[in-house]
């Protein structure tokens, strides 16, 4: 007998969330970033796209826990991501990189919406 097989979406609540996808919206920011990064800023860049995909995958692994304290503590960790993706946003600032707004608004969306879910 055949079992039925639950869609993507069934299966995984997290693309439901309004801070997922603000999330991964930040994340399309900083990959689009990186390369006006100055080469001798590489670890500013690779540090930005590490926490922007930490922040995404947390979220995500919060929104799957049965456990609302075990949701927290991932929530906690994207929020903690989401602070090194603002530094690193500040720093790039403070070396002359233009447009940044539109990350600092997205990262500070999503940072206030995990705030929330973090507590």
């Amino acid at each position: 007998m055949e079992t039925p097989q639950a869609s993507y979406d069934q299966v995984f609540s997290h693309q439901r969330l309004d801070v997922y996808r603000v999330a991964l919206e930040f994340a399309r920011f900083a990959h689009g970033v990186v390369p006006r990064v100055a080469t001798g800023r590489s670890a500013l860049r690779e540090q930005l796209l590490h926490a922007a995909e930490s922040v995404v995958q947390n979220i995500a692994e919060g929104a799957s826990q049965v456990s609302a304290a075990m949701a927290k503590k991932h929530y906690r960790i994207a929020l903690g991501s989401a602070a090194e993706c603002a530094a690193v946003l500040d720093l790039l600032s403070a070396y002359g990189l233009q447009r940044l707004g539109e990350g600092r608004q997205l990262i500070g969306r999503t940072g206030a919406m995990l705030r929330k879910l973090a507590r």
